[in-house]
């Protein structure tokens, strides 16, 4: 007798897509948990400010009979739980109020200005990973020697240096001493309007109209700020890449590799290095938030019309509404640059699958 033995795929397959299911769940349920906090704390923040919201439309020279009306038409006579309600439906409906400052819409407010903000800290982010992995894998490659010492001390420069302080310093020298640089803003005034698109980012936008000379004058412009930006990121990403390196060039491996004559360069350049990906890819992740949501004071000096600047003046006028607006966006670009990470962990690295 012949007995045949079947090997049955059905549910291993089934098991495994119920566990791809329930991952993606998972995930699913923790972004929203964490959007639900997000708006939580928002709705709170706006709420336990001390500035009067109905003040900040009507000015304080008004009526208490103005006041009474304004205050009604901005639901604050509600229940706490009925004016969350209704502050859901609006963020549902991506309206953030209007500007008090502007007398815009918070919406058009932030679309004028967070390209601008997303311009910069990609190229600061780009020039910071760029100069900064590499800096930091040859200081641990050369570690105790005088490159591994100037790697360091570059670092730790860029991480102790004010960038308002070095921003100033940059525009007094370059700009005002010697016209190295242009001045503040994104272009030169007789290039302003030349160029309007879809993406409200000069640099794509001029690009893609190919207005070449608007597209040089705007590079000009940001490069100032994305390299005292990318300094500053480049310090973090050169100690964090040090760091990550020779913890591998310490594994059992790497000694194996060497005992076998394979060179120093295949082993950390092709091993090593593919070891730290994940890591890497955090780091990197995490210091394009900070960057989004930390170039207020670059903005400042350098006058550049970003979502930095845009929230400092709202702040300074008790504008919360554009002050709310602004910190859900810089949320909500923080989850999903989180979200995009983890879905890049999950190509780069099979064990996360």
């Amino acid at each position: 007798m012949t007995i045949v033995q079947t090997t049955g795929t059905g549910p291993s397959r089934g098991t495994a897509a119920l566990a791809a299911l329930q991952k993606v769940a998972t995930s699913f349920g923790v972004i929203l948990t964490t959007l639900l906090g997000l708006l939580v704390i928002t709705f709170v923040v706006g709420r336990m400010v001390p500035a009067d919201p109905v003040i900040a439309v009507i000015g304080d020279q008004a009526d208490h009979e103005t006041y009474e009306r304004v205050y009604k038409q901005m639901g604050l006579d509600q229940p706490v739980y009925v004016q969350f309600a209704t502050y859901l439906g609006n963020v549902a409906h991506l309206d953030f109020g209007q500007s008090h400052v502007t007398k815009n819409p918070v919406a058009s407010d932030l679309a004028r200005v967070f390209p601008a903000t997303l311009e910069l800290a990609t190229l600061a982010t780009i020039i910071g990973a760029s100069l900064g992995i590499p800096l930091g894998i040859i200081s641990a490659v050369r570690k105790g020697t005088w490159v591994d010492h100037v790697a360091r001390i570059v670092g730790l420069l860029g991480h102790s240096t004010p960038i308002f302080w070095l921003g100033t310093i940059v525009i007094l020298v370059f700009y005002a001493k010697f016209g190295l640089i242009p001045g503040s803003g994104r272009l030169d005034v007789y290039n302003e309007g030349l160029v309007e698109g879809p993406t409200n980012s000069i640099l794509v936008d001029a690009m893609l109209a190919g207005e070449w000379e608007v597209f040089r004058d705007a590079l000009l412009h940001v490069a100032a700020p994305a390299l005292i930006l990318g300094y500053a990121a480049m310090a973090y990403l050169s100690r964090m890449s040090r760091s990550f390196m020779l913890e591998q060039l310490r594994q059992e491996y790497v000694l194996t590799a060497k005992a076998k004559g394979l060179g120093q360069r295949a082993i950390v350049w092709r091993h090593a290095l593919r070891n730290i990906r994940v890591q890497l890819l955090t780091i990197v992740a995490l210091a394009y938030c900070g960057l989004l949501d930390g170039t207020v004071l670059i903005e400042t000096v350098f006058a550049w019309p970003g979502l930095g600047q845009y929230l400092t003046s709202a702040l300074f006028f008790a504008d919360m509404n554009a002050v709310l607006g602004s910190v859900l966006l810089i949320g909500i670009i923080s989850i999903a640059i989180n979200l995009l990470s983890d879905l890049t962990y999950r190509f780069l690295d099979p064990r996360t699958r």
